[in-house]
């Protein structure tokens, strides 16, 4: 519930009033007053004042009133998740209501806990609470603390989720005793904040929680914390320094008394393998290391069997397929040295420049129309249009010309945004394939970054991993003739001309002529083809098509984990249709012996036990991180 005011004290006053204390059944009223008269002198530890012997008339027994507030099913029943202090104070409502003041209140709490009450201060009415010990302030909108408004008495203070951008403000004055810290998931950013985290502030401090903030200084932090000696648990998980391939090793070795990092306890092999590592920091490079692996792909559907056989001058369709994914982008860019950035499809291009040049101007329109993937059925009647257009050469000239920016934007083709990363990515790509039932990528690419605070913002966005389809036609540079058919059209003109009757004096030995001399025609016709098959061929801009597109969440890599393994599934695209014509083209082009087992898979699509493979991608993305000192100083050291 929204608490008024926003401070802890507001929240706290809140909180009591929806305890109901003073309402029926807790507090006095007609139903128990007679009870409390002669008693009011005791004291609040004797909590369950002497029975009456009879109940007076219109009031409850005590028993029946608790009964009340302890029955789940009671509409006085406390709130699901509520604590023993609350289901305390409902009961001594009703056992001695007298004793509920504000002294008792304040004496009474050794623990507050204020969680999501959208509190944004910690003001002076805390200090009235003498006996504080615990005091959680998580998921609110604190974004500086008063330290001289806490407790010296606390023991634990734990602010998590809150919007924090410096410990400064806790360290003007802290309260001295205490012992565990919880600051994760705030805002703590800089070199400076190690400045903060030593024993001249926290010197009894046991437990440190610093997680998910965006901490980048290891050696200056690890230089803060040797000075606390009675810290014996750590949590840095989270922060852009926990990524670096030797962070764990350097901070067990710079923090000898550690016992637990990052909820896992510190083993003494750990200890003797990266021992002397904490001396080398000034020597240790700071940059992390990523390694993307993408395996195969399958599921994929063979569009090339829906296409009709090339004439000779053209289409000719090829297909090939590959998978994209974003990575944050590096200052010195990554793209030229490993050459799997896709710079056509990141960097803006003017495609639709491009296309006019490769194509004449006659072309009509609809060639310079952007197809999208949304609805199949309008690609393939989309796409049939282009290739038509292309293949008649287009003689009419274009319906209008376009006068305004607005009709020159309609004629630029329209980019699918799943092909574009995302702001601060590249996309990266494997390499083309062509289609076959499972596709090896073969993928693996490693990252190198230096700036640690956009990996660890491009980590919990995760990386979006994209099946991408490639078209492209292509077409003769030079027209082949065409009028190699003409000897054969002219042969069987004469034959005409000359009539029915002389048809019938040639008898048999005619018609075998003729025969022979159109079979001879159809292999001419066929050999010039073979011939004349285009050496040269030029290409239009690819035609692209999103297969699959998902998400794959990497926040893992900053919980500690050091591998994220997924397989994508993006359901079923393949047809029965599709797969009949690629299981009856593949027979054809294998021996009798791969035929008969060919048949049974085929037996099984005819029959109804069609159960298509869904489209798939194995993905997976490793945080490198070193064993040993030794392996440390090998591979990062300056």
């Amino acid at each position: 519930m929204e608490t008024p005011g926003g401070t802890v004290s507001a929240a706290v006053r809140e909180h009591l009033r929806q305890l109901c204390l003073r309402e029926f059944p807790c507090g006095t009223g007609s139903w128990n007053k007679s009870r409390f008269l002669p008693r009011t002198w005791r004291t609040w530890r004797e909590l369950i004042p002497r029975d009456e012997e009879a109940v007076s008339p219109g009031e409850e027994p005590v028993e029946a009133l608790l009964g009340l507030v302890r029955s789940p099913h009671s509409p006085w029943a406390l709130l699901e998740g509520s604590s023993a202090e609350d289901r305390f104070l409902r009961e001594l409502a009703i056992q001695n209501p007298l004793m509920l003041k504000d002294t008792f209140f304040y004496s009474y709490f050794r623990s507050l806990r204020v969680v999501d009450k959208q509190v944004s201060l910690v003001d002076k009415d805390l200090l009235k609470f003498l006996n504080l010990e615990e005091l959680v302030l998580s998921a609110n909108q604190i974004q500086e603390i008063d330290a001289v408004n806490l407790p010296p008495t606390l023991k634990v203070l734990e602010l998590y989720g809150n919007e924090i951008c410096s410990m400064e403000c806790l360290c003007a004055a802290p309260p001295p005793r205490l012992q565990h810290l919880g600051l994760g998931h705030n805002k703590l950013l800089g070199p400076l904040e190690s400045l903060y985290v030593t024993c001249n502030h926290w010197p009894n401090l046991v437990s440190l929680d610093l997680s998910f903030n965006d901490l980048t200084d290891l050696q200056g932090m690890m230089a803060s914390l040797s000075t606390l000696r009675r810290l014996r648990l750590l949590v840095l998980q989270g922060n852009p320094l926990a990524l670096l391939p030797y962070y764990r090793g350097f901070t067990i070795d710079s923090l000898s008394q550690l016992c637990v990092l990052d909820d896992i306890t510190v083993s003494p092999s750990e200890k003797h393998q990266f021992r002397g590592l904490g001396r080398s920091g000034d020597l240790l490079a700071r940059q992390a290391q990523l390694v993307v692996t993408i395996g195969n792909v399958k599921g994929v559907q063979d569009t090339s069997v829906l296409d009709p056989e090339p004439g000779p001058q053209g289409p000719f369709i090829t297909y090939s397929y590959y998978v994209t994914y974003d990575f944050v982008e590096e200052e010195e860019g990554e793209g030229s040295e490993y050459g799997g950035v896709l710079a056509e499809i990141v960097m803006p291009s003017s495609s639709a420049e491009q296309l006019a040049e490769d194509i004449p101007e006659d072309v009509p329109e609809e060639v310079f129309e952007e197809h999208e993937d949304s609805a199949e059925s309008e690609l393939s009647a989309q796409s049939g249009e282009r290739e038509d257009s292309l293949v008649s050469g287009g003689s009419a000239p274009l319906p209008g010309v376009a006068d305004s920016a607005e009709e020159l934007a309609k004629l630029r083709p329209r980019r699918d945004p799943r092909l574009c990363p995302s702001p601060g990515t590249v996309l990266f790509s494997t390499v083309r394939k062509p289609w076959t039932d499972v596709i090896p990528c073969s993928y693996e690419m490693q990252h190198t970054l230096k700036d640690l605070v956009p990996l660890k913002a491009f980590l919990l966005a995760g990386t979006t991993v994209t099946i991408v389809e490639e078209k492209i036609l292509s077409w003769p540079a030079v027209l082949p003739p065409v009028d190699v058919p003409l000897p054969a059209k002219k042969g069987k003109g004469e034959t005409d001309k000359k009539g029915k009757k002389e048809k019938d004096k040639k008898g048999k030995d005619g018609k075998d002529t003729a025969g022979k001399r159109e079979k001879e025609v159809a292999k001419e016709q066929k050999g010039s083809k073979k011939k004349e098959l285009p050496k040269e061929l030029r290409q239009d801009p690819p035609i692209l098509r999103v297969l699959g597109s998902g998400l794959v969440v990497l926040e893992p890599l900053l919980a500690g984990e050091p591998l994220v393994s997924e397989v994508c599934n993006f359901g079923v695209i393949r047809t029965l249709e599709t797969d009949r014509l690629t299981s009856l083209r593949d027979s054809k082009n294998k021996n009798k012996r791969a035929k008969k087992e060919k048949t049974k898979p085929a037996a099984a699509v005819y029959n109804g036990d069609y159960q298509p493979q869904p489209l798939t991608v194995e993905v997976q993305i490793q945080l490198n991180q070193c064993r040993t000192a030794e392996e440390a100083l090998r591979e990062f050291a300056l």
